[in-house]
């Protein structure tokens, strides 16, 4: 498949494993549970014409249910079948996974504490940086309550159409007739409000999106992460 980058380590995983993953990244996005007996199917349709182990479980009930072994590179092919944002979480737990490259000589296992070192440097750095810029948006907010789009990209010193654009590919907020809307998955995290009414200039009905106070400090967190990835990229 084009644009599928393979690792490694190819180590073996459980089908079991692999769909706890999948419904925990579903989860986080507001997205319903996969069941086995579907699961199992999607990952043969993926994997058609691959070799993978096949086997049968007990379940505790009495039932059974069939389980397969498949490799990393394979498990990273069932979670591209997700949606965008479930699946860069799937493939972000999966990285987690696998273990850290051993090295094998000395100078490998200097160069990887001088890279570990120079990390830490930076990393140190950045919060050093940071810290001043996250105590002020927490008092802001504290003080202030919430804010509309503009006033956010006001207070973080961010461009409008950026600011916008990361709202869109980030899965945030989506455009409804044109306005920027919050996915309802981060309305019930409390990270907006949303107020409808009706105008009492010219009776029109209107919709107000705002972020919470704790809206707009995780979203301060994300742009953060996201600027310190731009520039390592």
């Amino acid at each position: 498949m084009p644009g599928i980058i393979k690792t490694s380590n190819n180590t073996l995983i459980g089908t079991d494993e692999l769909l706890i993953i999948v419904n925990q990244s579903r989860a986080e996005h507001g997205e319903s549970a996969v069941r086995n007996n579907d699961f199992i199917v999607r990952v043969k349709d993926e994997l058609e014409g691959e070799y993978y182990e096949t086997f049968v479980v007990q379940n505790l009930n009495g039932t059974k249910s069939e389980q397969l072994k498949i490799s990393n590179d394979q498990a990273v092919l069932v979670g591209m079948r997700e949606s965008k944002s479930v699946r860069r979480t799937v493939l972000a737990k999966l990285k987690a996974k696998q273990p850290a490259a051993v090295p094998q000589t000395l100078p490998e296992a200097l160069r990887l504490a001088a890279d570990l070192a120079e990390e830490k440097q930076k990393l140190e750095n950045q919060l050093a940086i940071a810290a001043p810029k996250a105590q002020f948006v927490d008092s802001y907010v504290n003080a202030t309550g919430s804010l509309g789009f503009r006033e956010t990209c006001k207070l973080l010193h961010i461009k409008e159409n950026a600011f916008r654009q990361f709202l869109l590919d980030n899965e945030i907020m989506y455009l409804l007739a044109g306005k920027l809307t919050p996915y309802a998955q981060h309305i019930d995290a409390g990270r907006f409000t949303v107020k409808t009414g009706e105008s009492q200039t010219n009776g029109h009905a209107f919709t107000q999106n705002k972020f919470t106070p704790k809206g707009i400090q995780w979203i301060a967190g994300l742009w953060a992460a996201h600027q310190v990835q731009e520039r390592a990229a």
